[in-house]
This record gives structure tokens, sequence and C-alpha cells, in this order.
């Protein structure tokens, strides 16, 4: 399996998630764990999707998602497991 984490942070505006679900799911990816919160207005999502039967390739997924967050006003970051654990260690 190979796991994909996504996170989405910015503004809260209304589709924010519809949009990125609609997205993973037109491309075969499943997701498996998602976490979202609104702090006064500001929108943060993470996802832990399993892109192993993805019909796109991780960087161009990537550069859609990123693509996808400028026209609703969000910062998408699309990263494989291993790499996001390495950045993240303590």
């Amino acid at each position: 399996m190979k796991k994909t984490i996504i996170t989405v942070v910015g503004r809260d505006t209304i589709g924010i998630i519809a949009k990125v679900c609609t997205y993973l799911a037109d491309h075969q990816v499943n997701i498996e764990d998602i976490s979202q919160t609104i702090i006064q207005g500001y929108f943060n999502m993470m996802m832990v999707a399993d892109t192993s039967q993805a019909s796109i390739s991780a960087a161009d997924m990537s550069k859609d998602l990123k693509a996808l967050g400028e026209t609703i006003g969000v910062v998408i970051r699309c990263q494989h497991e291993d790499i996001f654990n390495m950045m993240h260690r303590i």
C-alpha cells in the first residue's frame, strides 16, 4: 500500500472538503483517515490516503492539488508517508 499525507490549510470557505475529496475519488485515491478543524475561521485538514490504485502519478497529483488549492484559497500539500515521517521526526 502506498500512503500519502495530504494537508490543507487556509481561510475557511464552503466546499473545501468536497472539492478535495472529489478530486481524490476521480483519481481512484482512497481516503483512509481524515481530521479537520476550524479555529477562528481558519481551516486545517490532514488526510492519510491510499494511492496504490491511483490513476495519476504522485507528482501530477501533488501539482494538481496545489493548483486546486490556489483556486479555492488554501494551501494543499501532498507528500509520501515516508517523506512526511522523516520531516516530522523528533
